[in-house]
């Protein structure tokens, strides 16, 4: 019989709506107290860890998390399904895919739709995690994300619909996996994923979203002794507008590390362009091109890498690294 521990932490799987239609959280997650499928084959252990909407979720959170894990990855446990927020799903369980060891399934899903709305998505969703986390073919597979029938990869991830149920989706690649009669199938593998064994995080790592016309006003703002990192989504293939240049080279003379992704849904970041604020020019001054990451993502291996003490060459390597 495989053990599952199951981590709830809260988001719109534990909520209900209420008289108004106001979907709020319950002082009890109705998820917990469920049963679940598989009887007699699952021994599932219930830790109500959290109750916060996924806003809520912080690095520090996500710390917490981890060590959680990895006190059950001792305690012998065979998989782990956390329930969580949509809103920044995909930042936790990537957080999670860069600092917890490759050793057995942790499954994050969650819901689109409150516990007592018709149609709600979270009970079923938990039930195909718990199948995904106990299953054999799931291990190696790094942190994975359950919605809507589907298999997803913690990095590559993410959440693309304000409120329809088939909102997760892996631009570029697809999922490497479905789930039918509660059984996981694997159609892809993961490139190996490089793990920091961190038991801290830095503050000061900035998400910066480049737009037609901008000036390097608000980079100029972060330019002091509190920041420890930026991540720009850059315009295309990975450009910026030339106004900001100059506040960009002085974070760098700072010795504050910037790294550059695309703003586009699919396709990753490249060195193509070569004019006044072209991929070339920004990899010649310094930047680091991290390909195949979306902006919260990269902001999140930027903080890891950063919180493993990680410098110079070596962050640039991890960082840019598309396997990890």
């Amino acid at each position: 019989m495989k053990t599952i521990l199951a981590i709830h932490t809260g988001g719109t799987i534990s909520m209900s709506q209420n008289e108004k239609g106001e979907v709020v959280p319950n002082n009890e997650n109705p998820i917990a107290k469920e049963q679940v499928i598989l009887k007699g084959q699952i021994n599932l252990i219930t830790d109500n860890l959290f109750n916060l909407p996924s806003p809520h979720i912080t690095p520090q959170i996500m710390l917490t998390l981890k060590k959680r894990i990895m006190k059950a990855i001792v305690q012998g446990v065979d998989g782990v399904v956390i329930t969580h927020g949509t809103d920044t799903l995909e930042e936790t369980a990537y957080f999670l895919d860069l600092t917890l060891p490759n050793t057995i399934p942790v499954v994050l899903t969650g819901a689109m739709r409150s516990s007592n709305e018709v149609g709600s998505d979270g009970l079923y969703n938990f039930q195909n995690a718990i199948s995904i986390a106990s299953a054999h073919e799931s291990y190696g597979k790094g942190v994975l994300v359950a919605m809507n029938d589907e298999i997803h990869t913690a990095r590559f991830v993410t959440k693309t619909h304000t409120t329809n149920v088939d909102t997760f989706r892996t631009p570029t690649f697809g999922p490497i996996g479905i789930v039918t009669q509660h059984k996981a199938k694997y159609f892809q593998e993961l490139i190996q994923t490089e793990v920091c064994d961190i038991d801290q995080v830095v503050g000061g790592v900035y998400l910066l979203k480049a737009y037609a016309g901008m000036s390097g006003d608000l980079f100029s703002a972060l330019d002091n002794e509190k920041t420890h990192g930026i991540v720009i989504e850059g315009l295309g293939a990975g450009n910026v507008p030339p106004q900001t240049l100059a506040a960009i080279q002085q974070l760098l003379d700072h010795h504050i590390p910037i790294v550059l992704v695309s703003r586009c849904y699919n396709g990753v970041a490249q060195e193509i362009y070569d004019y006044a604020g072209g991929g070339i020019q920004l990899e010649r001054m310094g930047l680091i091109l991290c390909q195949g990451l979306n902006g919260q993502k990269a902001r999140i291996k930027l903080l890891v890498a950063l919180s493993d003490d990680k410098k110079g060459a070596e962050l640039r390597r991890f960082v840019s690294n598309a396997v990890s």
